[in-house]
């Protein structure tokens, strides 16, 4: 049974598929020539490939040396330029808060070769109740200003928030004293 071909269409012979049902698979649709040769050309295109990558390895090696191998009981780790971020921040910000508040407590020099020191503040208040401030000469109080008597200091709140960062340490040795 011979089906017929439309005009400018190819002489290729075909059949019917109905009539292929013994071949067990279509003979038009797959060349087994054509994928033969394009499996050839393939291999031989990733041989070439992996020739070509060989060569450029060994080439790279001898124009861009590396240096020497590193070392494994060398400290390689080489730390990048600052700003680091924290490890544990927490821990540095205790850290940092302990040495402040050892600076508050504690004497030094500030500047030896001016002569300025550093006295802890609680002898610098004694010092200046014992000697008072420095004044000017005080004349007549205005309408607008009230006595010196009257006023009143300001009462600064004592929550760590308002103590700034290093808050948590004035607290916990506040609360170490009341023990």
């Amino acid at each position: 049974m011979d089906i017929k071909q439309p005009p400018g269409e190819s002489k290729a012979p075909m059949t019917d598929p109905r009539d292929s049902k013994g071949m067990g698979y279509e003979r038009r649709d797959a060349n087994i020539g054509s994928l033969l040769k394009f499996a050839m050309w393939l291999s031989v295109l990733l041989v070439v490939v992996l020739f070509a990558m060989k060569w450029m390895f060994f080439y790279l090696a001898k124009t861009q040396q590396l240096g020497p191998p590193a070392s494994p009981f060398e400290n390689v780790r080489v730390l990048p330029p600052a700003p680091r971020l924290q490890v544990e921040p927490r821990v540095e910000l205790k850290t940092y808060c302990e040495g402040q508040q050892q600076q508050v407590e504690s004497y030094g020099w500030v500047d030896p070769r001016i002569g300025y020191v550093r006295i802890p503040v609680d002898r610098a208040i004694d010092k200046v109740l014992a000697s008072g401030l420095p004044a000017r000469a005080s004349s007549e109080p205005t309408a607008a200003e009230p006595p010196a008597s009257s006023t009143v200091a300001p009462s600064v709140p004592q929550n760590p928030d308002s103590l700034g960062p290093c808050g948590f340490i004035v607290s916990q040795q506040k609360d170490a004293e009341q023990k």
